[in-house]
């Protein structure tokens, strides 16, 4: 008798099922395989599996040659997640286990010797694998059910152990499915813990932030060391519009098939902030590996990836970010084949105004001479220059300012704009397919949407012949031109929308003075 049930396995950060299959044959020797293309730890759940059966109390007679088959057998099946499955697909003549219940079921969860069951990566992906092939039930790892649960429409069933899950499946022991509390979690961890009024001072920056926010642009801030650049970088995801529950799936998946929630975290539920030291490689940024992974762009996806000290990132790991920052999207090819990350993210980066930090100060003598300053910021090549929106000084805050009770707005009173603006946008591009924020318009879109008047249009003439802006800068002044406009609840884009545009290309001009 061949006996059937179903697991799966992660393609990057999407789920594939596989179809289980064991076969019994008579031999006089006891022999276990497993064929389908198996990576080592796969093939090794031939070991734990028999080690927690064994200690689960299941003493049936070991004999005769077991064939597992893990399809499609083209398919590198990799990790540990096949454990439970294997087990309860060998048991299953021995112990009674019904093969239509296993049939119906999608299985996932590592055993360990002692017939345990231990958390896997990637479950929130396989729980939407399972209920797009119409699997009745998933039966998962206990400490991982909260974050299955978070998909509608499949009962999602904690198992503690081994032995559990097989009188579970004989109808011995009921267990009832877990809820989906993503409601309830969302209610109890959306608040980011920190707040823009509690930032001195800045109020350039801060409205730079509003209008990147209200857009979806990238920016760039530069300053002195110690003026708060880190401190506002974090609060700009405070004032970002609110997590949907399909932009928190999306972005739960990336970080459940990289292993980095904790079973405390189930969901996510606040946009993600992620600040990678200057020294992460490539592949860490972009994504790759054996079987590729997400890189830090991808667990950025819906929120905000910080590159502080910019220029102190090589140069060829900041030229990687280019196709994700015009596409959204990062392919990445491997000889078995290609995989496609999400990266939706806001880029603000950080950096000094010159080597030593100080030119420009009025308190600090820069010890920099022009050639090291020229140097230092064409570490930052002009394409990827020319993709971020909006550059923005910030400079020393004064002592009064820092010691002063006066607080400034709070991040809701600003998160209540950049919706309102956001909303605007969401009405303009409703028919838009992919565009949904200002920054992301075609040249098509730019054309439609931000058509100037006479003197913004001069505003806009004047600066592109006296500061050599490039073609892409032109379009990214209008995009953010548009961005104040909605701020302003304005139809059209008037002429000081475009002054102020042109003012956050602050890098641009500096390197033309």
């Amino acid at each position: 008798m061949i006996v059937r049930t179903h697991s799966a396995t992660l393609l990057g950060v999407n789920a594939i099922e596989v179809e289980i299959e064991c076969h019994e044959a008579n031999a006089q020797q006891f022999r276990i395989s497993i064929v389908g293309l198996p990576d080592a730890a796969v093939k090794e759940a031939r070991d734990r599996v028999m080690a927690a059966v064994r200690n689960s109390g299941f003493f049936a007679p070991f004999t005769g040659s077991i064939t597992f088959n893990l399809a499609p057998a083209d398919l590198k099946k990799e990790g540990p997640a096949f454990d439970l499955p294997l087990a309860l697909a060998f048991l299953a003549g021995r112990e009674g286990l019904s093969p239509d219940r296993l049939a119906e079921c999608c299985i996932v969860g590592e055993l360990s010797l002692s017939g345990e069951i231990r958390p896997v990566r990637g479950i929130l992906a396989i729980a939407l694998e399972a209920r797009a092939k119409g699997r009745r039930q998933l039966l998962v790892p206990h400490r991982v059910a909260a974050e299955a649960s978070v998909v509608q429409g499949i009962e999602v069933i904690g198992l503690q152990n081994l032995r559990e899950a097989v009188l579970y499946i004989k109808g011995e022991k009921s267990i009832t499915p877990e809820p989906c509390r993503a409601a309830e979690f969302f209610k109890a961890h959306a608040d980011y813990g920190i707040d823009f009024s509690e930032v001195k001072g800045q109020q350039e920056a801060k409205r730079a932030m509003e209008i990147a926010a209200a857009g979806g642009h990238n920016l760039l801030m530069i300053g002195p060391p110690g003026t708060g650049k880190s401190m506002l970088a974090k609060r700009i995801p405070t004032i970002m519009p609110g997590m949907h529950e399909e932009e928190a799936v999306e972005t739960t998946k990336i970080h459940s098939a990289s292993g980095l929630l904790g079973e405390s975290g189930a969901f996510i539920a606040t946009r993600p902030f992620r600040s990678p030291h200057h020294t992460i490689s490539d592949a860490g940024l972009l994504g790759g590996g054996t079987n590729p992974g997400p890189g830090e762009v991808s667990l950025a996806h819906h929120g905000v990836l910080f590159l502080d000290e910019l220029p102190e990132f090589r140069r060829s790991t900041l030229e990687v970010m280019r196709q994700p920052l015009e596409d959204g999207r990062v392919t990445i090819a491997r000889a078995a084949g290609t995989v496609t990350f999400p990266a939706q993210f806001m880029l603000v980066a950080a950096m000094n105004p010159c080597p030593c930090g100080y030119y420009g100060d009025l308190k600090r003598e820069c010890r920099c001479g022009p050639p090291a300053i020229q140097k230092y910021r064409q570490k930052i090549s002009g394409p990827l220059l020319d993709r971020i929106d909006l550059h923005v000084d910030v400079p020393t805050v004064e002592y009064k300012t820092i010691a002063g009770a006066e607080t400034g707005e709070s991040s809701q009173d600003i998160r209540d704009r950049v919706e309102r603006a956001r909303a605007i946008q969401r009405d303009r591009f409703a028919k838009d397919k992919g565009v949904h924020t200002n920054a992301g318009m075609t040249p098509r879109l730019i054309r439609k949407h931000c058509e100037l008047d006479a003197e913004g249009a001069g505003f806009l003439e004047h600066a592109m012949t006296n500061m050599n802006f490039s073609a892409r800068a032109h379009d990214r002044i209008l995009k953010v031109a548009r961005t104040l406009a909605d701020l302003e609840a304005s139809e059209k884009v008037l002429a000081n929308h475009v002054l102020e545009a042109i003012n956050y290309r602050t890098l641009d001009r500096a390197m033309w003075s």
